[in-house]
């Protein structure tokens, strides 16, 4: 009798595959989460902060809904969710609307550089709060970073000032290294997914009575509409779905040099669909912090694994 067997991939063959699937997924992710600078630039005038943040999140979560219930009997403790609710407000609900009021008053690639930030801000937090060690090479980096921010907010577009939306991006990012930094401490175990899924549901409960009450009065054209969708459905949703997927297959060191990608599509996505200006401030800032951050990665002397810090989306 004659049996038909699935070809299995060696660790030769899984190798090449992977060789050239995780740079294009590593593409895509940075193109996607690049595009969301683009979707609040649209959207969040005619939405507000507020109302466009909630859509974004009741949509993601929705998507990473099937997760948190295949998990549901590791979320059942009422500690846990109060601390889901407080890394949520964290690292999702506050940063989201810090983003969307950015977009409403600076270029979609201001946004978008900002976030790289997050890296840099993840190191810091962890030195000043949880004792980690941060040494030469990263004070370096931060240093450089934070001297790419100020070249950043001390730029115009059109003659106005961008001063207080580079501001709000860097509270976002600085969030960002704070959220990561508590999910790391207190959710460690848990299905990464599930946890995307659980912090992003009680976020979008927690800025609902805001939304309402902020809810513009005006119709909101389908464009807006449109990319409101995208960002939650993609940007969100799907994108995580794709980034957790990433760190299960190559680690969360590798995946997270999708960091360097956003930046760039950010601003590209912009200036190719939005006509935006590409100014010299942007370039250089640019240069500052995505160096910094590639120098902050690199393992130090003696370390072949000093660098853990994770990218973070918008």
């Amino acid at each position: 009798m004659t049996t038909l067997s699935t070809p299995v991939l060696d660790g030769n063959a899984l190798a090449r595959r992977n060789a050239w699937i995780t740079p294009l997924e590593l593409a895509a992710l940075g193109a996607i989460w690049g595009a969301s600078f683009l979707f609040m630039r649209v959207a969040a005038h005619d939405f507000g902060a507020f109302a466009l943040v909630v859509v974004r999140l009741g949509l993601g979560s929705l998507v990473l809904l099937p997760f948190l219930w295949r998990a549901r009997r590791q979320f059942a403790s009422r500690a846990l969710w109060g601390k889901l609710a407080l890394i949520g407000a964290i690292n999702s609900a506050i940063p989201f609307i810090l983003f969307a009021w950015a977009a409403q008053r600076a270029p979609a690639g201001v946004g978008a550089i900002t976030n790289a930030m997050t890296v840099l801000f993840t190191a810091l937090v962890g030195f000043m709060f949880f004792g980690e060690k941060i040494g030469t090479q990263r004070a370096i980096a931060l240093f450089t970073g934070f001297a790419g921010v100020v070249v950043l907010a001390s730029g115009k577009v059109a003659g106005a000032s961008i001063g207080w939306a580079v501001l709000a991006g860097c509270a976002a990012s600085f969030l960002y290294g704070i959220g990561i930094n508590l999910v790391r401490r207190h959710l460690t175990g848990l299905p990464p997914a599930a946890v995307a899924a659980a912090t992003l549901g009680v976020s979008t409960l927690l800025t609902l009575p805001f939304a309402i009450a902020t809810w513009p009065a005006h119709a909101i054209p389908l464009k807006s509409w449109g990319c409101a969708a995208l960002l939650g459905v993609l940007c969100t949703g799907l994108a995580f779905v794709m980034y957790y997927r990433l760190i299960a297959r190559i680690g969360a060191s590798r995946a997270s040099t999708v960091t360097y990608l956003i930046p760039v599509f950010g601003v590209a996505w912009a200036w190719m669909l939005l006509d935006e200006p590409l100014t010299w401030t942007m370039a250089i800032s640019a240069a500052l912090i995505l160096g910094s951050v590639a120098m902050s990665q690199r393992p130090a002397v003696g370390r072949p694994d000093a660098s853990r810090a994770e990218g973070k989306r918008a």
